[in-house]
Parts: C-alpha cells; structure tokens; sequence
C-alpha cells in the first residue's frame, strides 16, 4: 500500500551492542548526500524517489501542531481506517537549525521502540518535496491531564496506574539506547475516549541513541521538566527519570515544583530550590507517594533512581500501596488551569500583536497585506507560499509556528494570526506594558478567575519553598 517499513533504518547498527531487530536492520535507509547543501525542494530525508501520499490517503482535520509541522486526522483510501498523519516541514526544519537527520532518526526511533503497548504505532512514512509525513496510530482520547479532568475523580491508585504506563514508557526506551528527552503530559494522549483507555507516548521528535556512559551536552526539553544536569550540558538517561518525577509531583498536586514566571528563573529554581512538600494537598498525600518522588527528583544524577527502579517502587507496583481514596478536587482545579497556561500564553500573544505601536509591525504589516492580494483581509496558504523566501532562502514560503495550516476565512482576521505567529514572541511577553494590555482584553468572566485562581495557586506554592 504506502512506502511506510521499506525504507526505514541506517545510521547505527549497534545500540549498547544490542543490534536492531532485522526488520529495521535490512531496511538500508541512507540520507541524501546533497542534503547540506541542496534546496527544501530537492532534499531528500530518505534515499528514494519521492511519493504522493494523497494516491493513498485522504486528508481531514487539523488536531495538532508543533514547532516543525502539524497534525491531521487521514482516512486509508484502501480500508477506510482512521489515522494521524505528522507533518514535518523541511523549510522549517531548514529556517530553525534543523537538519534532515533528525527526522530520520525520529523515524529510526519510532520503529525501534515499536511494539510497547503505551507507545503510538507508526503505520507509513512518505516524502514529498516539502514534507516528510508520519502516519500513525490515531489517539482520540486527548491528553493526559485532559482526561484526568474529565473524570471529574481521581486517587492517587488512578495516578499510580497512568504513571506507571508513563514510566513503563521510559524504562522500554532506556533498555532499548534510547532517551526521550522530552516527558511532559502534553506528549502522552488517550487511545480512545472509553474508561480503560490505553497511555500512549506520541512524539519522539528530540529523542536519542545512547550507549551506556555517554555524556550529552545540548540543551533540549521543556522548561517545567528540564532536570539540572542538562542546564549544566552534562548529562545521560538519567534526566529522563527527573521529568518523570516532575510529571508525578503535578499529577498529585496540579502544580510543578519549580514555578516561576520566567524561564531564567524556572532553570534558577531547578539548580538550586530544595524540593518540599509542605501545605495542601500534601497533606494528604501519602509517604510512599512523596517517596518516589524524592528519588526520581534527587539532583545527583549517581543516586536518583533509574526508570526500572521507578517501577519496582512499592507505591508505583501494580499491587502496591497507592490508596483509592480520592484526590482533593482542588488538585483537579489546578490541573485544569496549569493545563490552560500554553492556550492563555498563544490568546495573549494575538492580543499584544494588534495592540503593539505601529513602528513595531509596520514590516511585518506591509508584508500581509502584500501578500494579500485580493485585499481580504485574510491570507490564504496558497498566498503566503506563493512569498518566495519569506520565511527562507528560496523555494515554496513556510508557514510559521501558530498560523493555522487551513488558511483564512476563519472567525478571526488573519492578519493579528500572521503578526503574533512572524513577531518576536519572546521579547513581546518578558515586556511588562504588553503583558498588562493583555490582561485588560481578559479581564472578564471566568477567563480572569482561572487566571486569579492560577496566580494564588502560585503564590501559595511558592510561599513554601525556602525563600519564597
């Protein structure tokens, strides 16, 4: 049918002297020579000839998207089964530093690791002269906080169950040479929307081979799950086993241990702040609980648990001690409202984008509406790729990150879309004027309330902790 396992390996043939099952091994992937040096159109990630994947699959709706792509719901025109198709554009990848070897070891990794329960199976990859295209399973049950919300109650023996397929991910991924580098919530979905649900891990985007003593220096991750010996670019699988902690301290509290409202001072609380769990809802939480996480959040990477250790915990075992009794609601409120953040972050940038001075968007400004050519005020996708090396050196204009890939006619007006989505985000939120324009746009209802609520959450949590 598609192109998916026939071209699928390369790179390595050894991860810590263990070699690739044969059905990856005798795949003979190679990338492209000129692909250095060569335009996005004539890149190639896999050494093949290029294939239409609209011949076999059709395309619906938008569910996701990302730094280097987008996520679409594809209908299999031979079976009519549902899927989920990863986009991941080479004129991004090119425009943000990346390379075409890091799609393909993504792909690489995808295979490796298949065939665990709680992670997503990939299905077919094609290649086009823009995209490189990940068909997989289709995950319809939401994110993990999503779903836990929806329950409306929760214990920590329902957090024990979803943490440990989390873990169970990592530990596969440890005993296979491989590294995730990026556990947060927002990677690991629902498989449907029923009551016994399957975990499954998504994204492998920044994972890793690894052999045992390799040291990493990069810089990757997310900035609530970073762990510290990667802000120090020193570190190995271990800091995988960090973020679980992470992730298991908000799960039973509905907030993360290093809160701040910069990054700087994020990476600051996590080289320095002492881990406590004072005030409520630890209170309520029990010691076998507290104790895991004592062990995955020890700073010294020698001593903190590994993921197989994790597992063998008294309060992660299947049979273990996590009590059924439920969670105080209040964790679930604060889990609703941390979850909102990256939604509230997006929204607020719209509204600083048509609220800033006109020197500041006068360029960006003229560039819409020159790209506007019927004068709609709404772009088109067909209309901001015709905008040769706009967003690139050449070829077909990408778009960029928080632009829907549909184009206009929307709602909204494509144009504050455009502005918040080409303007420099970073710079725009750390300054104090935007951020209170922003507010006074939400400033009503409910919106304010989560966002109150989010603050005094906040304030509580940090007031705890040694110097707050």
């Amino acid at each position: 049918m598609g192109c998916g396992a026939s071209f699928l390996a390369g790179g390595r043939s050894h991860v810590d002297g263990r070699e690739y099952s044969t059905s990856i091994a005798n795949l003979g992937v190679a990338l492209s020579l000129s692909s250095k040096t060569a335009s996005v159109g004539e890149l190639k990630v896999f050494h093949r000839e290029f294939k239409d994947i609209k011949n076999f699959y059709s395309f619906g709706k938008l569910i996701g998207k990302g730094q280097f792509g987008s996520v679409r719901v594809v209908t299999d025109k031979s079976s009519g089964a549902k899927l989920a198709c990863k986009s991941i554009s080479k004129r991004r990848l090119h425009c943000q530093g990346a390379g075409p070897e890091d799609v393909l070891r993504e792909v690489q990794i995808m295979y490796h690791v298949a065939g665990h329960p709680n992670i997503v199976t990939i299905k077919d990859v094609y290649e086009d002269s823009c995209y490189v295209h990940l068909v997989q399973e289709l995950c319809t049950g939401g994110e993990l906080f999503d779903s836990i919300i929806a329950r409306g109650h929760y214990s920590e023996r329902d957090a024990a169950a979803a943490f440990r397929s989390i873990a169970s991910v990592v530990a596969h991924c440890h005993n296979m040479g491989v590294m995730h580098r990026d556990i947060k919530p927002e990677n690991f979905l629902l498989s449907n929307r029923s009551a016994d649900a399957t975990i499954k891990a998504t994204d492998f985007g920044i994972s890793v081979f690894f052999s045992e003593g390799q040291v990493f220096r990069d810089v990757v991750g997310s900035a609530f799950y970073v762990a510290p010996e990667v802000l120090r670019k020193r570190y190995d699988k271990r800091a995988d086993v960090w973020s679980l902690g992470v992730l298991l301290y908000i799960m039973l509290c509905g907030l993360p241990p290093f809160f701040a409202e910069t990054e700087r001072e994020i990476f600051s609380a996590i080289l320095s702040r002492e881990v406590l769990f004072e005030g409520e809802p630890w209170s309520h939480v029990s010691e076998g609980a507290k104790d895991v996480i004592r062990k995955m959040l020890e700073r010294n990477p020698a001593l903190r648990a590994t993921a197989s250790e994790v597992l063998e915990h008294e309060w992660v075992r299947e049979d273990g001690t996590a009590d059924a009794s439920p969670i105080d609601n209040e964790v679930l409120r604060r889990l609703q409202n941390f979850g909102a953040l990256n939604k509230l972050q997006q929204e607020a940038l719209k509204v600083i984008a048509t609220n800033l001075p006109e020197p500041e968007v006068m360029g960006l400004r003229a560039l819409f509406r020159e790209m506007d050519s019927d004068g709609s005020g709404n772009i088109t996708v067909q209309e901001l790729r015709q905008v040769r090396g706009v967003f690139g050196n050449g070829g077909e204009g990408e778009l960029p990150k928080g632009i829907p890939e549909g184009g206009g006619g929307g709602d909204e007006p494509y144009e504050r879309e455009f502005l918040a989505a080409t303007m420099n985000q970073k710079d725009k939120l750390e300054r104090q004027e935007n951020l209170y324009r922003a507010f006074r746009f939400f400033d009503a209802g409910q919106l304010r309330q989560k966002v109150l609520l989010l603050c005094r959450d906040t304030a509580k949590h940090d007031s705890a902790q040694p110097g707050g």
